[in-house]
């Protein structure tokens, strides 16, 4: 009887397991402890077969409120840098590399910490869910983040990268900043070169999604 009892807690415990390592929902998701701490996990937005998708670090604090993407300050950015490549933001779908708000206290205000290797490793399991529904044709990393989830390379480099196609999947991968990033620049001509960078990446993106020679090789 012991025994009995002892293989059905071990049977449980696996199942469990098993349940935290491929979860049916994003709510359910138990891959890494940022969900503790998090108001709710934020999916992605967008067209169910958009041909872009641009992928993010993860949510911010108005992102983590809401439960809804790039809807802050780093978003009104990329509205705009999407308007200026000739791009209406309904036509792309957006989403994070990571779906939980990673923070830490600082007075009252929740501020943003950069997710671990692991945490990227872990939510890695919803961006490629993501990317075999969706079949974009383009993925625009936005940030060094966001082009390690992408490529599924923890050693990726986003100044190397930046403006450069690439292929990974069968799909073409473009890296650029990340919105806040031209927010937090002091600069402003670093400003200005920064969102410039961004309209360039979306650009490219717009016209490589519009192309008919066939997708990009592995």
């Amino acid at each position: 009887m012991a025994r009995d009892a002892r293989a059905a807690h071990s049977s449980r415990r696996r199942r469990a397991a098993d349940d935290d390592d491929a979860p049916q929902t994003l709510d359910a998701c138990r891959r890494c402890g940022l969900w503790e701490h998090a108001t709710q996990a934020v999916p992605g937005a967008g067209p169910p077969r958009a041909a872009i998708m641009l992928v993010g670090e993860q949510p911010g604090n108005q992102e983590d409120r809401e439960g809804a993407p790039f809807v802050g300050p780093a978003g009104r950015v990329l509205e705009r840098a999407l308007a200026a490549a000739g791009l209406d933001r309904a036509s792309v779908y957006v989403t994070n590399a990571v779906k939980h708000f990673k923070w830490a206290p600082r007075g009252k205000r929740r501020m943003h910490k950069t997710p671990a290797q692991q945490e990227i490793d872990a939510c890695r399991y919803w961006l490629e869910r993501e990317l075999d529904a969706l079949e974009p044709r383009v993925v625009v990393a936005l940030g060094a983040i966001a082009l390690k989830a992408v490529l599924d390379d923890r050693h990726a480099r986003l100044q190397p990268a930046m403006g450069v196609v690439q292929s990974a999947g069968g799909r073409y991968v473009i890296a650029t900043y990340h919105p806040s990033f031209v927010l937090r620049v002091p600069d402003p001509d670093a400003r200005k070169r920064a969102y410039a960078a961004i309209v360039e990446a979306c650009r490219i993106a717009h016209e490589l999604a519009q192309r008919t020679d066939g997708a990009p090789r592995p």
